[in-house]
C-alpha cells in the first residue's frame, strides 16, 4: 500500500488527528500512523444551504475543523503540529444531510427515511500542513490540501420491531445519519458500493494515495547507462533520494553504491585467479554469471529503510495488556459504567490513587479504544461501547474475570519464558511454588486464588456458551454431563436453549464448593445438577451427552486417551461427545493468541480438525461433526453407534 513508503517520511513529525472519533482513530492506528489526538473545538453550525452539493459542507466542516486545532496547538499549547487531520462524514439522501440524531424519534424518523433506500456516505478530508514564519510573532503558515469520498448504501426494508429494537439499543445516538454499520447497525444493510471504511468514518485508501501524491511524487528522473569493462549494463538513477545524497569516493570519485559493486567485481577477480586449475573459459563463464548476480543487487545507499511498525507493536504490546490489566485490577470500568464520565482527579480520587498516575493510565485507555474522552483541560473520560460490553464486571459478555487471571498468574508465569523454552516445562513451580503433576488440584488451594481462577473460567464460559451450544442441533439429548464444567455456565446455557433437558456439571470437590459465589439464587435452575467427582478416578454420571469444555487441549495424550476411552465405554448407543476447543485450520494455521497459549507449555496441544476426527473415531465415536464458531471456542460433536 502507498502509505508504507511515507511514513517513514512522517517519523519524527508531530501529525495530529482533530477528531475524538473511536472509529477513525482505530483506522488510522491499524495501519502504523503515529498521531496524537486533539479534538476540534470547531462549532458545526454552517448554513448546510449555502453549499452547492453535500460534498462540500463535509469538506469546509473537516477545514474549519483541523484549521482549529491547528491555530490553537500553536497558539494556546506552544506545540506547532507538523500535520493535522480533519475529517467530516455526513449521511444523505435526496441531498439532504442527516447528522447525529437528537433523540431516539429523530433516529426513529431517520432511520424510517432510510428504510429500504439506497443513500450517499460522504466524507470531507482536510489536511493541514504546518510551518511557522520565524520572526518576532512567530507566525503560523499553513496549506490546506483537501478531498472527498462517496459510498453508496443500501438499507434492507425494516420492520418496526427491527427499527425500534436498533434505537432502542442507543447506539443510534452519536452516529451519523443514526447508525453504525461497523456495529449492530450493520444488520439494517443490505449492500455497500464504495470504500466500506469510509462509511465508519474515514477513507483510509484516498487518504493513502494522497499521502503518496504528496509526499512521493512520480520521479521523471531520466536512467543513465554506466559500462564498465567485462561488466553488463546497470542502470542507474541519478541522486537515488532527496534525503539520500551519493557520497564520493576517495580513490575515484564515483557514487558510493557504484563502488560497493566495483569491490565486489574485485572480489570475484580474485577468486578466478585462486583457481588455477579451472579452465580459463570455465573461469570467464562463472564469473560472468557471477557479475551479472551482482550487478542486479540493491546497494546499501540506496535501500530506503523504512520505522519497522510492526517491531515497534511487538515491543509496545506488552505495555498495552498491562494497561488494560491495571485498570481492570483498579475497576476503572466499572466505576465508570456507574458513576458516568470522571475527571482524572475524580477517578484517583475512588480508587486512591495519585493524579498524575491516573491520568496517565487513562490516557492510555483512551488510545487503546477502551475509553473515550472530552476536553483537552480537564478532561472527562467515560467507557467506549467495547468497555461497557466486555470490560465492565456484571456485564452479560463480561471478560473481565478472564483479564484478572491473566494478569495474576499468566502474566507472571511468562517472564520465565526463556527457561521453559529450554525445559519445554511450564513454570507454575518457579512462579507460585505448585507441583505441575497435579497443577488443577496443587495450584489452586489457596481459596482466593481458587476463587479468581474460577472466575476467568466463568467468564470464558459465559462468552463462548451460546455460541457452542447452538453450534449443532442437540435437542435430541435429554440429559448431558459437563466434565469439568467449573461454575455451571455452560449447563445453565444449555438449559437455556434446550428446555427439556437435565445437565449434570461433574468437576473437583473444592469447585463444587464455591459454584454458589457465581450463580444468584434466581437464576439457580432445577434442571441444573452438581456432582463433586474427579473424571479420571471416579466413576462417571450416566448421561446421553457427554461435554468437554477447554479440557483436551490442556492435558497429556495419555490422559486425553484415558479420558475419551472412559467416555466411550460408559456412552450408550445414540449417545453424544460434545467437544469445545479452538481448532485450528487444516493446515495447522492457527490465531496468534493460540500460537502464544502454546508458550504457557502445558502438557496438551491444539488440534486440527481432521486430527480431532481421527482421535474421537479411534475410540470408537462416528458421525464427527466439526464447526467453526467465530467465537474463542469451536464445536466437535460424534456419537456412539
Amino acid at each position: 500500500m502507498v502509505l508504507y513508503p511515507v511514513l517513514s517520511k512522517l517519523v519524527g513529525k508531530r501529525v495530529v488527528l482533530a477528531s475524538a472519533s473511536p472509529r477513525r482513530r482505530e483506522i488510522l492506528c491499524n495501519v502504523g500512523l503515529r498521531f496524537e489526538i486533539v479534538p476540534s473545538w470547531f462549532k458545526e453550525t454552517l448554513d448546510k444551504s449555502s453549499f452547492a452539493a453535500p460534498y462540500l459542507y463535509a469538506i469546509e466542516t473537516a477545514q474549519q475543523k483541523a484549521v482549529e486545532v491547528a491555530k490553537r496547538m500553536h497558539v494556546k499549547y506552544l506545540k506547532t503540529p507538523d500535520l493535522v487531520i480533519g475529517a467530516d462524514t455526513i449521511v444523505t439522501i435526496e441531498n439532504d444531510i442527516l447528522e447525529k440524531p437528537s433523540d431516539k424519534q429523530d433516529a426513529y424518523r431517520m432511520l424510517s427515511r432510510l428504510s429500504g433506500k439506497e443513500h450517499s456516505v460522504f466524507t470531507g478530508v482536510a489536511l493541514v500542513y504546518c510551518d511557522v514564519k520565524m520572526g518576532a510573532e512567530n507566525e503560523l503558515e499553513f496549506s490546506v490540501i483537501t478531498f472527498y469520498e462517496e459510498t453508496k448504501v443500501k438499507f434492507a426494508d425494516l420492520s418496526e420491531e427491527l427499527l425500534w429494537e436498533y434505537i432502542d439499543s442507543g447506539e443510534p445516538l452519536d452516529k451519523a445519519g443514526g447508525y453504525g454499520i461497523q456495529a449492530l447497525g450493520g444488520m439494517l444493510v443490505e449492500w455497500v458500493h464504495g470504500d466500506f471504511l469510509n462509511v465508519v468514518g474515514f477513507p483510509l485508501n484516498h487518504f493513502c494515495k494522497k499521502l503518496g501524491e504528496l509526499h512521493n511524487p512520480p520521479t521523471e528522473r531520466p536512467i543513465q547507462r554506466i559500462k564498465y569493462d567485462s561488466i553488463p549494463y546497470v542502470e542507474t538513477f541519478e541522486g537515488l533520494s532527496d534525503t539520500e545524497p551519493s557520497l564520493p569516493d576517495s580513490k575515484n570519485n564515483l557514487p558510493g553504491h557504484l563502488n560497493t559493486r566495483t569491490a565486489a567485481v574485485d572480489m570475484v577477480c580474485i577468486w578466478s585467479h585462486g583457481n588455477k586449475n579451472i579452465p580459463e573459459s570455465q573461469q570467464n563463464s562463472e564469473k560472468e554469471a557471477e557479475l551479472i548476480k551482482i550487478a542486479a543487487l540493491p546497494s546499501v545507499a540506496s535501500v530506503n529503510v523504512e520505522f519497522p511498525h510492526r517491531i515497534a507493536e511487538l515491543l509496545d504490546g506488552f505495555k498495552a495488556s498491562k494497561a488494560l490489566f491495571a485498570a481492570s485490577k483498579l475497576k476503572v470500568f466499572d466505576i465508570l459504567a456507574c458513576q458516568g464520565a470522571l475527571t482524572a482527579s475524580q477517578m484517583a480520587d475512588k480508587v486512591v490513587a495519585s493524579v498524575s498516575g491516573m491520568e496517565r493510565l487513562l490516557d492510555s485507555c483512551v488510545a487503546l479504544g477502551l475509553l473515550e474522552k472530552n476536553g483537552v483541560g480537564e478532561s472527562l473520560y467515560y467507557n467506549s461501547a467495547l468497555a461497557n460490553l466486555y470490560l465492565v464486571s456484571d456485564s452479560d459478555y463480561s471478560l473481565h474475570g478472564y483479564i484478572i487471571h491473566s494478569n495474576d498468574v499468566l502474566y507472571p508465569l511468562f517472564t520465565y519464558l526463556e527457561s521453559a523454552v529450554r525445559e519445554g516445562t511450564n513454570r507454575h513451580h518457579c512462579m507460585f511454588g505448585k507441583n505441575t503433576v497435579d497443577l488443577f488440584k496443587n495450584s489452586y488451594n489457596d481459596t482466593d486464588v481458587k476463587l479468581r481462577f474460577m472466575t476467568a473460567m466463568h467468564s470464558i464460559a459465559r462468552f463462548t456458551a451460546k455460541d457452542v451450544t447452538t453450534a449443532f442441533d442437540l435437542s435430541k439429548f435429554k440429559t448431558a454431563c459437563d466434565l469439568g464444567g467449573c461454575t455451571g455456565a455452560f449447563a445453565h446455557e444449555l438449559v437455556n436453549q434446550y428446555r427439556e433437558m437435565r445437565v449434570t456439571v461433574f468437576d473437583l470437590p473444592d469447585v463444587i464448593e464455591k459454584v454458589n459465589h457465581f450463580i444468584p439464587t434466581n437464576q439457580q435452575d432445577s434442571q441444573v445438577f452438581f456432582t463433586a467427582g474427579d473424571f479420571f478416578k471416579d466413576d462417571l454420571p450416566e448421561a446421553d451427552l457427554y461435554i468437554l469444555a477447554r479440557i483436551l487441549h490442556d492435558i497429556s495424550e495419555e490422559k486425553v486417551h484415558m479420558l475419551l476411552k472412559k467416555i466411550y465405554e460408559i456412552c450408550k448407543p445414540g449417545g453424544g461427545l460434545l467437544i469445545s476447543e479452538i481448532i485450528l485450520d487444516e493446515d495447522r494455521v492457527a490465531p496468534l493468541r493460540v500460537i502464544l497459549q502454546s508458550l504457557s507449555m502445558t502438557p496438551g496441544k491444539q488440534r486440527n480438525g481432521v486430527e480431532y476426527k481421527q482421535l474421537v473415531e479411534n475410540h470408537g465415536f462416528t458421525q464427527v461433526q466439526v464447526k467453526h464458531t467465530g467465537n474463542f471456542l469451536d464445536a466437535i460433536l460424534c456419537i456412539k453407534q
